[in-house]
This record gives structure tokens, C-alpha cells and sequence, in this order.
């Protein structure tokens, strides 16, 4: 569905580089680039409640007379003028609400917003008339200020020397094409995980294990406080980074600069939630929001191309994961505790018309209908896809991995009905999807009716293994209990399992069918406390995993934890409708190391290394073909390792918790590594009181750091 210019300015803000540029230069330089607007009208009254509502939310910062602020800048005199009046009200009306009050943005309401703005425009000379400031931004954006000058800013007469001109990378970005994603060069990172494959594997040399010891710090940029766990996409020298409350950056991947940035107004009834990813192609960059729409992004500008709304009426879900884009088909999943479970669409890359619409939960008449115990269809929840999905072009099969249920009281006991059981499809499963149609290829079912919560909904890496002597494609994945299922990638045929000893309720695995032999005595729900391990927040968790395809071994973050499942009061309803809440323990035994990394050789299923310290581990892990291992922790450290043995080449202290996935790129000829930091995802609170020495800042923030080695 395409947008018309109003509906575009009631969603979102876009700030390019030139407009930052315009609010720079002098008032005759700047005036003759804007569009002509009308002047603003506001009433008396909408002045009087702008003053009201600025007394309460904004004078403790900005002052009593808006310009004796202790705390911040002057909102009237020159200095102010002189920023907004080349700007239309909208652009002033949209940074007040997303910025304002600092502690809670965004939730005054667009009427006390309106009152605000009618407020300022009276304290800067600007009298009141009969017509009321509207509260639509649409409106707002055809009407200026009407402050004749800026003052205060550049003395009368002055012309400044010429600006700088300096290279913008946006000038020469190539339209990313489907043959770019399936090889990608080098030095870009175009997807989640860099390559469809969901490999977290880079090609890059330049940084090694003899020179990684000198990785500094090349630039940084500031994110919006809160959790960060997306991960970047650098392309031709561009970097797009995704920040919480539903902002994008554009920034020169090689020196930090602001090229432009996208901000999105939430409903004041919907709370930003945490992405994991977003995708480019085309001319397009691809984000999910958190009010459940798609936003395709002019990857030069920012602009709004077209939004699509994924949920139907009522449908109460989040998007947390990520876009995955093939074929032309921008495909994304949903997550929540919705009767009917959640959904993946695919929408169309070109228009945003959704093309298909598949159920991670089938209805009763559905195939696989019959694994829900008899349940009805409104009563099965969960299937949440809360990790972006990978893809196979050989095969053009899309892989994804819906998740588990918290519903799994109706689940335990099986109704003794002949036809029905309760493995719940599509739970902790394999999907592969046509992304042209949507159509369910195969499916594997790693663990039929968890009962822990212990979720198989990661990343499902796509490889080539040795297999009855053949080298054979095969997706690979690992659940929260450090198991790994292999399968052939294009019928599904299970081929073996590693479990690397994490885990104490899975007694035995099938060697034909992958079939999971569950310790009886390991499932809750009847009165006694189980010590289960791993804990619910997973010997591994979505922090992604990193496959070296020359050498054939993955590397798995981990945390080494266990849990107790608790049996809850009567008046409780638990964490798990069986009546249980957890508690997080250390492994039996445990000598104080809960992070670990283990190298594991997916061929000969053999473990090569484990490094293990005291603080858990929080970021996914990036392997390079220059022999380095990257991956983060709750202390606050980047570490770097040597990828053939496990030693620790090199850790720096960040601000805060890194929490998503490092990466690396290049840039003319040269090799940087990025993390982001920006604490209060799952993996940043969940094992914090087993280490309590470790204090991360009580004042969140979240920052984008760029590393890089010093030239010669």
C-alpha cells in the first residue's frame, strides 16, 4: 500500500543531511532552499495551556522564562529563531514530541503538543489569532513559523566562506540486486548475519590474530537509550543502524557522520519494542516498527516509500525480529501470546501488498491441526518468530524457526483421543517456505511439546557437510539447550544431533528421526520444584551463533546456568500455565565461569576449544577468514579471540552491555569492526545475580562503537 504525502507526515520525521546542513548557514542562504508555507495561527487559549503544560513537563530544564534553563538550550530569542524558522511547525511540533519530557518522550498527547508550540511561537514575537494550532502533523508541515528572520545567528552582512565539501557515500550507493545478496562483497554486511546462509562469517584478512591487540576505537555514535540488539547493514560505505523508539541512522560507515535519519511517532497507546533487524534491497531499506507496520526507507534519503500494516483487527503481536528479503519478497514474522498463535507474511518488495500469510500454529482442519491436544483454535498461542529468517537461493526455501508456548498446561497430559496428540506443530520447528508463495515446503520438529520454554527459534544456518561420504547442503540450528539438529536443506531428512552437555532432561536422541527422549522426571507441573538446565534464558540463546565454512566449526556463545521451576500458589498463575515460575541457579558444581565459547567441528561433531570467564556472555559471535573471533559480555567487553585455539587476542571496556551481534566491514581498503551497546534485553538482565560484582550504569544509554586497527 502506498502512502500520500500527508498520511507520510503523520508517521514519521526524516531529517537529512542537507536540512542539518540548512540550519547552519545563515538566514539568506538557508531562506531561499524552503518551500513557500503558510504562516502558523494559534488561539490564546492554546497558548495558555502550552504555558500550563510547560510549567509542569519542560521549566525545570529549560527555566522559568524558557532561556534560564540550568539544563538546557533556550526555546525563545535569537539563538532558538534562528534554528526553526526555515522549517515548517511540523518539523519543530515532531522533535518536541519524540524528544520531550526526556524521561517518558512522546506522552503528552498531540493536542498538549500543539499547546506547547502554540506557546513558543508566542514567546517569539508571534500574536495570537482566531484559528487554533492543529495537532496533525500533516497540517503542521504546509505552515511556517512565521519568524521573518533568524537574528541572532550570523552578524548582518556576513557571507561565510564556502563549506566544506566533503564526499557523501549516498552519491555513488549501488541498488542492492538479488545476485549482491547471494554474494555479497566483502567488505559489505547486507544481511542479519551478513550472507543468506545466517553464517556470521566474514572474508576480510586485514584484521588478524598478530594485529587485532591494536584495534582502537575510529569513531562512535550515540544511540537512543534503551535495549539495542539490531544489528547494522553496511553497504558501498553507508551504515544504517536501527535505534530503540523506532529510529534509523544513516551514517558514512568511515568517518560517523550524520547522513540522515528516520524517526518514526508511535501511537501513544503502543510502547516501542526492540528489533533485531532490518533488510536492503533495491533502493530500499526495510524496518519493522513497533505499531506492526513494514516502512520501506529511501536508502538516499530516508523517505518513506511505502509502509504496510502486517495484523488484522485485533490481532494483538509484536514484530521483535527482523525483515528477510528474497526474491523480491520481504518476509517477516510476528511474536506474542495471541489466541491463534502468531504469522509470517511476505509482502511484496516493490508496493508493500502482502502476498501470503503463513500460520506458525494450523488451525484445527489444517495439516498438522491434530498435534494440540484437541485444543480450538483460538485457545493455541505462542509460535513466536522473534529471530529474522536465512535462505536458501539453490533451493529458494526460506527457513524459519517459531518458538515455544508459555500456554503449556493444556499441552502435558494428552487427551486419549485416537487422531489427536500434543507435539504442537508448528512449535520449536523448522519451517521451510517458498518466499513466492508461502507455501510450507517441509518441516522439522526439533522438540515436540517443550515444556520448559527452552525454545528452538534461532538462527538456522544453511552449510555444506560431508554426509554419508557426500558433500551435502544441510540446515543447522541449536535450541536453548545446546543441542544442534542437522537436516538436509532441501527435503528436511534428518541427518544427527551434537548436544554438548548443557542440557539434563533430554535422556536419549532417535538416530533415525532426531526424535527427543525426555527424562520424565524433568517436566513441571506437579507440586515439586525440577532444577532443570539449562536456564530458560538458554545455554544458548538468540545471540547468534558463527560458522567458518573452510574450517567447518561453529562457535557458540553460552552461559552456563540452570534453573529451578517453581511450583506457584494457587492464586498464581506462574510463568508457565503448568504452574511453575523459574528461578536462575549456577550449574551444579560450578566453579564462578558462566560465559563460555565453544568451537565445535560440525563434521567430525568434535569440540576444537572452550573459553570460559566469569562474566555471561550477551552478544552473538563473528568469525573472520583473517583467523578472529569477535563476541561481547555482561561486563561491559568486546573480546576478540584466536579463532584456531580460543586465546583471548584482545578486550576493550564499553560504555554499556553490548547486546547484538558484532560485525565487520571495509571501507576503502580498510577493516573496521562494529558492536552496539545498550543494555535490557533478556541477556543483559536475566544472570545478572549470579555475578553480582559486575555494576553496569544505572543511567541507560546505547552507542554504536567502530574499531579499527592503525595504519603504518
Amino acid at each position: 500500500m502506498r502512502l500520500t504525502a500527508a498520511t507520510k507526515a503523520t508517521r514519521s520525521a526524516v531529517v537529512p543531511l542537507a536540512a542539518i546542513l540548512a540550519c547552519a548557514l545563515g538566514p539568506g542562504q538557508a531562506a531561499a532552499q524552503q518551500p513557500e508555507r503558510e504562516p502558523a495561527q494559534y488561539t490564546a487559549e492554546q497558548a495558555d495551556a502550552g504555558l500550563a503544560a510547560y510549567r509542569q513537563h519542560c521549566a525545570t530544564c529549560h527555566g522559568e522564562n524558557l532561556d534560564d534553563g540550568p539544563f538546557a538550550p533556550p526555546l525563545r530569542g535569537t539563538a532558538f529563531r534562528a534554528k526553526w524558522y526555515t522549517r515548517s511547525v511540523e518539523a519543530l511540533f515532531t522533535e518536541t514530541a519524540t524528544t520531550m519530557p526526556q524521561d517518558r518522550p512522546d506522552s503528552l498527547g498531540d493536542e498538549t503538543y500543539a499547546d506547547l508550540i502554540a506557546f513558543l511561537l508566542q514567546e517569539n514575537g508571534i500574536e495570537a489569532g482566531r484559528e487554533p494550532l492543529p495537532a496533525d502533523t500533516a497540517e503542521l508541515a504546509a505552515l511556517s513559523t512565521g519568524w521573518r528572520s533568524g537574528g541572532g545567528g550570523l552578524s548582518a552582512g556576513v557571507v561565510l566562506p564556502p563549506v566544506p565539501v566533503r564526499r557523501n557515500p549516498l552519491d555513488g550507493i549501488r541498488p542492492v540486486t538479488d545476485a549482491m545478496l547471494e554474494q555479497p562483497d566483502p567488505e559489505n554486511w547486507l544481511l542479519w548475519r551478513r550472507t543468506y546462509d545466517a553464517a556470521g562469517y566474514s572474508p576480510l584478512r586485514q584484521i588478524t590474530p598478530a594485529n587485532v591487540g591494536g584495534l582502537r576505537p575510529a569513531w562512535s555514535w550515540s544511540l537512543p537509550p534503551g535495549p539495542s540488539e539490531s544489528t547494522p547493514i553496511v553497504h558501498d560505505g553507508v551504515m544504517f543502524v536501527h535505534g530503540f523508539g523506532d529510529k534509523v541512522h544513516a551514517l558514512d560507515a568511515a568517518s560517523g557522520d550524520l547522513l540522515w535519519e528516520y524517526v518514526r511517532r508511535l501511537p501513544r497507546d503502543v510502547a516501542p519494542s526492540l528489533k533485531r533487524g532490518m533488510s536492503i534491497y533495491g533502493e530500499r531499506l526495510y524496518v519493522p516498527t513497533s505499531d506492526l507496520h513494514v516502512v520501506a526507507l529511501d536508502v538516499r534519503t530516508g523517505a518513506v516509500e511505502w509502509e504496510a500494516n502486517v495484523v488484522g483487527p485485533g490481532e494483538r503481536v509484536r514484530l521483535t525480529g527482523g525483515t528477510l528479503v528474497a526474491r523480491g519478497t520481504v518476509m517477516v514474522g510476528t511474536t506474542g501470546r495471541a489466541g491463534g498463535g502468531n504469522f509470517i507474511v511476505g509482502l511484496d518488495a516493490e508496493t508493500g501488498e502482502q502476498r501470503w500469510r503463513f500460520n506458525t500454529i494450523p488451525p484445527p482442519d489444517a495439516p498438522g491441526g491434530h498435534t494440540w491436544n484437541g485444543l480450538a483454535y483460538e485457545d493455541r498461542n505462542g509460535g513466536s518468530v522473534w529471530i529474522p529468517g536465512s535462505y536458501d537461493p539453490v533451493h529458494n526455501l526460506a527457513f524459519f524457526g517459531p518458538g515455544n508456548t508459555y500456554d503449556t498446561g493444556p499441552l502435558r497430559d494428552p487427551v486419549g483421543i485416537d487422531g489427536i496428540n500434543n507435539d504442537a506443530l508448528y512449535l520449536d520447528t523448522t519451517l521451510a517456505l517458498n518466499p513466492d508463495t508461502g507455501e510450507l515446503a517441509w518441516h522439522f520438529q526439533h522438540q515436540a511439546n517443550g515444556q520448559w520454554d527452552l525454545d528452538w527459534a534461532f538462527e538456522r544456518q544453511v552449510v555444506e557437510l560431508a554426509v554419508r561420504g557426500a558433500p551435502t547442503s544441510v540446515v543447522v540450528t541449536g535450541g536453548k539447550q545446546a543441542i544442534f539438529d542437522i537436516v538436509e536443506t532441501e527435503t528436511g531428512k534428518y541427518v544427527t544431533s551434537i548436544d554438548l552437555g548443557l542440557q539434563n532432561s533430554i535422556t536419549g536422541i532417535n538416530p533415525s528421526t532426531g526424535e527427543k527422549i525426555v527424562d520424565p522426571r524433568s517436566i513441571p507441573g506437579d507440586g515439586e520444584t525440577k532444577m532443570v538446565c539449562p536456564h530458560v534464558g538458554g545455554g544458548r540463546s538468540w545471540a547468534p551463533t558463527a560458522f567458518n565454512p573452510e574450517t567447518k566449526i561453529v562457535y557458540v556463545p553460552i552461559t552456563e546456568a540452570c534453573m529451578d521451576m517453581v511450583p506457584v500458589g494457587e492464586d498464581e498463575r506462574g510463568s508457565l500455565t503448568t504452574g511453575v515460575r523459574w528461578t536462575v541457579r549456577p550449574r551444579p558444581e560450578s566453579d564462578g565461569n558462566f560465559g563460555r565459547v565453544e568451537a565445535v567441528n560440525l563434521e567430525t561433531q568434535e569440540t576444537v576449544w572452550i573459553a570460559r570467564q566469569r562474566a555471561p556472555q550477551t552478544t552473538g559471535a563473528l568469525v573472520t577468514a583473517g583467523g578472529v573471533l569477535l563476541a561481547g559480555s555482561l561486563d561491559r567487553r568486546l573480546n576478540a579471540y584466536d579463532a584456531a585455539n580460543g586465546e583471548r587476542l584482545w578486550t576493550t571496556r564499553l560504555s554499556d552491555v553490548p547486546n547484538s551481534p558484532p560485525i565487520t566491514f571495509a571501507v576503502n581498503g580498510r577493516q573496521y569492526v562494529a558492536a552496539t551497546t545498550g543494555a535490557g534485553g533478556y541477556l543483559t538482565g536475566a544472570y545478572s545475580v549470579m555475578a553480582p560484582e559486575i555494576r553496569n550504569p544505572t543511567d541507560r544509554s546505547a552507542t554504536l562503537w567502530v574499531f579499527e586497527v592503525p595504519e603504518r
